[in-house]
């Protein structure tokens, strides 16, 4: 090939691997596709992600409740895109805590800044939210940072979540959060999903056990898909606890144990003020399923960055 064309798609295939950020819509976009919103989450008491696509374009979030799609499920309000909460914090909720409940005391997650960076072709989205109880007091600050890649096949989000206790605060046991998605209807078991954890369990036996990281693959739209959630092994309380649902739901909680393993102790965790609290996680979203997804290398490649 002459040398100019070769030097011409050598630049051209290094516009195209490129995350962008709108912030006027809080839109990033992959390789000139869409690949999701950040939602600051005022009219939902917590920010999200959503809709999450893949590499090929299809949405692997459910859409509910943002939009009203026929032949998806309706429930659990608070289950939106991919998010961070918890539901025992001081005694708050800030896991089953949509604006239209009523039961318990009902906390609000409130996003205080974000600022867009790019680092070479990757893209980092940082934000500071606020963890705040019914009267408003400030429990928690979130200082959070999500990295966005370029890959042609895959999505891939890494995040690293420190959380900075505003007063002192007790994290109790419950298995009600944490870093979760809610993923898009052909995904469940009765559409035929496949649940699987680095352990080799599948189906419903990953609820409440231990595990580096869980994958769901499906079907979608004629393509092989699978969404995989990640625990880095810096992390505190690692290997993670799974809050995995056959129906859509997918979250990794640090914070209960108790609540999965009644043999086990209750996990109390304490922060006096301005402790802190750091976590690394990963959402790959892969071609294939777990195996064919080459989600055990992802994940030792997650495992190794410090």
């Amino acid at each position: 090939m002459h040398r100019s064309l070769l030097v011409g798609f050598i630049a051209y295939g290094s516009l195209l691997a490129q995350v962008k950020y709108d912030a006027g819509d809080k839109t990033i976009v992959i390789n000139g596709q869409p690949f999701t919103t950040f939602h600051t989450g005022e009219d939902a008491n917590k920010p999200f992600l959503a809709p999450l696509r893949s590499a090929s374009g299809k949405i692997v979030t459910r859409r509910f409740p943002m939009e009203m799609v026929e032949g998806e499920s309706r429930d659990h309000l608070h289950h939106r895109g991919l998010w961070f909460s918890y539901d025992d914090v001081n005694g708050v909720k800030f896991w089953e805590n949509d604006p239209s409940y009523k039961r318990g005391k009902i906390g609000k997650i409130v996003v205080r800044n974000t600022a867009w960076k790019g680092a070479g072709r990757n893209g980092k989205l940082e934000a500071t939210m606020e963890w705040r109880d019914p009267a408003g007091t400030t429990l928690l600050v979130e200082h959070r940072v999500m990295t966005f890649y370029p890959d042609k096949d895959l999505r891939k989000i890494d995040f690293l979540i420190t959380l900075e206790a505003a007063e002192t605060v007790t994290l109790g046991d419950t298995k009600e959060g944490a870093f979760a998605i809610r993923l898009a209807e052909p995904f469940t078991a009765r559409k035929g999903g496949r649940i699987v954890d680095s352990e080799g369990r599948e189906q419903a036996a990953v609820w409440g056990k231990r595990a580096n990281w869980v994958d769901y693959s499906c079907e979608l739209d004629g393509e092989k898909l699978g969404v995989a959630m990640m625990d880095h092994p810096g992390n505190p309380h690692h290997p993670t606890y799974w809050h995995a649902r056959d129906y859509g739901l997918f979250s990794l909680n640090p914070f209960g144990q108790h609540a999965f393993d009644p043999a086990a102790p209750e996990n109390i965790t304490r922060l006096t003020k301005g402790g802190k609290l750091t976590f690394r996680w990963r959402v790959l979203i892969h071609p294939g399923d777990a195996v064919s997804g080459k989600v055990a290398e992802n994940y030792k490649e997650f495992a190794a960055a410090r």
